[in-house]
């Protein structure tokens, strides 16, 4: 009989695992390893951010819940991969045999490819819970002596969404305490333009993102480069077109928030033939790493090159619905290898994402995500912040219930309204 170990236990990892189980024959097991005791829905860390939510509103205990669905939960964490002998060594030591693995760990955050940067240096983060809360203890104190703010993306980052997002919450925030008369607010990202997301745009998204701005006064650098950050100050590099130095800037601010790029995990960093240069699994068109060809990988840490080649450089993000799709594309090729039979499910890779304004919000649809597209939709209203409070609800309740239908395939196109583009 076939172990199956599931490597994270977040939005890629605790999916995997709830739909896996039901396709696994007689005496298949499943075990699930994290570093962290917790799920947390992290679309909801801007709103912790700004102490909107709570942390218990957002994370509960994983192990109680995988295990009500006959799933092991190992919460030592994944030091470093063996599989030319299919083990994970574990943190406290232990060494993991599987037959198959999943790698669903997301990302390291590079904090550290920037001198500064990051909750241990001077700008916040909102890429995990715990600097979450961190930013909002420091958003408390922000309010109660307000400045400036800069907020955005550093080079290499690909995941622009929270960075959009956190700026418009900060901004509605302020303007409901009546203080955003006093906070000059400036969006830096390595992006060729506004609404760029590293998906060269979505439908109108550089128009209405710009009009949004501009509306709520934030202004905005984009091809920025940063160099530096020190306390109170980020130094920008800005360039144009051709990737040429254009102008450099030196930023003063009272609170930050930055999302760094994104690398592989020290557990699979350097291991040939599983990973590239930024650690990041090579997979095949079923998910599956083509030198060892039981490990599969969803999610962020998956190996997808950019979009486009941009002036400052920029990852293509993974979505909430690609992830999904990933997932049960894993689940149904490593089903038919152990029928026998080869894995032939693919994923869509379709991306479709919404994005709270605080008190509206944008919504976008790109199949598939990388152009050129069979569908290209953006849209902006109160409508999706609303969508957004209900799905994170709708999401969490799922997965301590333990399903395994596909969450974004029946929630998000639904409430939407585009049923009509499934497939397309």
């Amino acid at each position: 009989m076939a172990h199956i170990v599931i490597l994270g236990a977040g939005i890629g990892g605790m999916p995997m695992a709830y739909e896996l189980k039901p396709l696994l024959r007689a005496g298949d097991s499943i075990t699930v390893v994290s570093n962290t005791a917790t799920f947390h829905f992290v679309p909801s860390n801007p709103w912790v951010a700004v102490n909107w939510r709570a942390r218990d509103a957002v994370e509960f205990e994983a192990a109680p819940y995988l295990e009500k669905k006959g799933i092991a939960f190992d919460g030592a964490g994944a030091k470093r991969l063996h599989p030319e002998r299919n083990q994970v060594e574990l943190g406290d030591g232990r060494l993991l045999d599987y037959d198959f693995l999943v790698i669903a760990t997301g990302p390291k955050l590079a904090f550290d490819e920037i001198e500064g940067l990051g909750p241990t240096g001077y700008t916040q983060s909102v890429c995990h819970v715990d600097h979450a809360v961190a930013a909002g203890r420091a958003w408390e104190q922000f309010v109660a002596a307000p400045g400036p703010v800069v907020v955005g993306a550093a080079q290499g980052a690909s995941c622009f969404g929270p960075a959009y997002e956190f700026a418009f919450i900060m901004d509605t925030d302020l303007r409901r305490r009546k203080i955003r008369d006093r906070v000059p607010m400036t969006y830096v990202t390595p992006e060729p333009y506004i609404g760029h997301l590293g998906l060269s745009g979505v439908g109108d998204s550089k128009t209405m993102l710009e009009s949004a701005m501009r509306e709520r006064h934030i202004k905005w650098i984009c091809n920025a480069k940063i160099l530096k950050v020190e306390d109170g100050k980020m130094q920008i590099a800005e360039h144009d077109e051709n990737g040429l130095l254009k102008k450099q800037h030196e930023l003063p601010f009272a609170y930050s928030m930055v999302l760094p790029a994104f690398k592989g995990i020290d557990a699979v960093f350097g291991i040939e033939g599983l990973t590239n240069p930024r650690g990041f699994i090579l997979i095949d068109a079923h998910q599956r790493n083509p030198r060892f060809t039981n490990i599969y990988a969803v999610g962020v840490c998956v190996a997808i090159p950019p979009v486009e080649v941009t002036p400052v450089p920029t990852g293509a993000p993974k979505t909430g619905y690609m992830i999904e799709s990933m997932v049960t594309a894993t689940a149904h090729n490593i089903h038919a290898e152990l029928m026998g039979r080869e894995p032939d499910a693919t994923a869509t890779w379709n991306a479709i994402c919404l994005a709270d304004f605080g008190d509206s919000g944008i919504a976008f649809v790109a199949l598939p995500q990388i152009p050129p597209r069979n569908v290209s939709w953006f849209a902006e209203g109160k409508w999706v912040h609303l969508a957004k409070v209900a799905f994170e609800k709708y999401f969490i309740r799922k997965m301590k219930k333990g399903t395994s239908e596909p969450i974004y395939e029946k929630y998000v196109l639904k409430a939407l309204g585009i049923l009509k583009l499934k497939g397309k």
